[in-house]
């Protein structure tokens, strides 16, 4: 959530970083005209109590030297029900005014690219080489098939398409990659957290999935509880209504969790495979910072994982979103592409973003300044390191041998047990 004081003193600010994002405007200004309406109510309200209380004091004093005061007792009463009146109108409108001000978007930051459409963004680094063979690689629905360690179908009887059953060596190797992902970013100073699954509306209201996201999460109607899309939304909430000590910057949390996602609207050979699946594991990497230098913690997050990428020995691409492609909450976006040989295309596997205090001002998540001073709300950032389906998929791709075999990277060599599948 915007501040909005930045809406006050900067709309047109505002409203182009909106425009830029390619959504409407108009919530700045039903949101301007709540403000000021709320305003003035306040500004009555805070006149009616003065004088109620200068009614007040000079009925006591009235009747402390025997002076009939019905006559004013009468008119503080009269005042005592405008004033809640008054008080009813203020909750009407300031409700009204959350509400409009959870409707706007963040904004971007200035050194994100002006974009139309996905074909703005800009790369702005690559790692290693794509794999070369005199044979053409397969794609890993392929691979996993002859293999036997991915069943799609009878996922699909269990549950519906999109729900793979992982078996033995399938199984394994995602297991190992859970564990290895986790220990790397524990090496990278991140503290392990194990969140609940599912989050109530306040939870996900916190981290921008409501209002904005509600066709893409799974619920649980009978509790109103949500399966959650991503780590993110129950790590981030870990602190919510708190206020931290600013020595305790930067907090740096990892989380391992299944992640559910309706992905309403995909078809088509986006969704063939791992490529986008309904339920999948992703370790998720979550900082909350001092706003000075969350821009440097972008980058350091980013950092981090692009690190596991190439232990794993996979190519890839870094992508600087542009406005057109950043999401909701979102001032600054990377997204981290490998290199799929079977399919001859990218998959994105992580994105790093930075969403300053947006969140936090919807957690009310603040920081105490060493040095005294009123509380501030802290900026929190996030990124996936890494979400597993198309690191599979791309592994399994990547490595893959004439043979039909599947070579596994040496950095989970130690987590799985085994070097070769097939």
């Amino acid at each position: 959530m915007l501040d909005i004081r930045l809406l006050r003193e900067h709309p047109a600010l505002v409203k182009d970083g909106i425009r830029k994002k390619g959504d409407r405007v108009e919530s700045v200004d039903e949101a301007l005209k709540l403000d000021e309406e709320r305003r003035q109510l306040l500004q009555k309200a805070e006149t009616l109590k003065s004088t109620k209380n200068t009614v007040s004091a000079r009925v006591a004093k009235m009747k402390s030297s025997g002076q009939d005061a019905s006559a004013l007792i009468t008119e503080m009463r009269a005042v005592a029900e405008e004033v809640k009146k008054l008080d009813e109108q203020i909750r009407i409108v300031e409700e009204r005014l959350q509400t409009t001000l959870l409707q706007i978007p963040n904004i971007p930051h200035e050194t994100v690219p002006f974009g139309t459409s996905p074909v703005d963004n800009k790369v702005v680094a690559q790692w290693g080489e794509p794999p070369t063979g005199d044979f053409s690689p397969r794609p890993h629905w392929e691979i996993v098939e002859k293999l036997g360690i991915i069943d799609f179908a009878r996922g699909t009887k269990i549950t519906g398409t999109g729900f793979p059953v992982y078996i033995g060596k399938g199984a394994r190797l995602e297991r190992g990659l859970i564990n290895f992902f986790l220990d790397e970013a524990s090496t990278a100073g991140f503290v392990e957290v194990l969140p609940p699954l599912m989050v109530n509306a306040t939870s996900a209201q916190g981290t921008g999935q409501l209002p904005d996201k509600e066709d893409q999460m799974y619920v649980v109607t009978q509790d109103d509880f949500y399966l959650i899309p991503t780590a993110e939304v129950p790590v981030t909430n870990i602190y919510r209504d708190e206020i931290l000590s600013e020595d305790q910057m930067p907090v740096k949390l990892c989380a391992y969790t299944p992640c559910f996602r309706r992905e309403a609207g995909s078809y088509g050979k986006e969704v063939r495979g791992l490529n986008r699946v309904h339920q999948f594991n992703k370790i998720e990497l979550v900082k909350l910072v001092h706003p000075s230098s969350s821009y440097h913690e972008l980058e350091l997050l980013r950092t981090d994982a692009e690190r596991v990428l190439q232990k794993l020995g996979l190519h890839y691409r870094v992508l600087l979103m542009c406005t057109a492609d950043l999401g909701f909450t979102q001032t600054k976006k990377y997204d981290l592409e490998v290199w799929s040989p079977g399919q001859q295309k990218w998959l994105e596997v992580s994105s790093v973003s930075n969403f300053e205090a947006f969140q936090a001002r919807r957690l009310n998540l603040r920081y105490r300044p060493r040095h005294g001073g009123k509380p501030e709300f802290v900026h929190t950032l996030n990124g996936s390191a890494l979400a597993l389906p198309r690191i599979v998929a791309a592994i399994l791709e990547h490595y893959q041998t004439p043979e039909g075999k599947v070579i596994v990277p040496k950095a989970l060599h130690k987590y799985t047990g085994f070097e070769v599948i097939g």
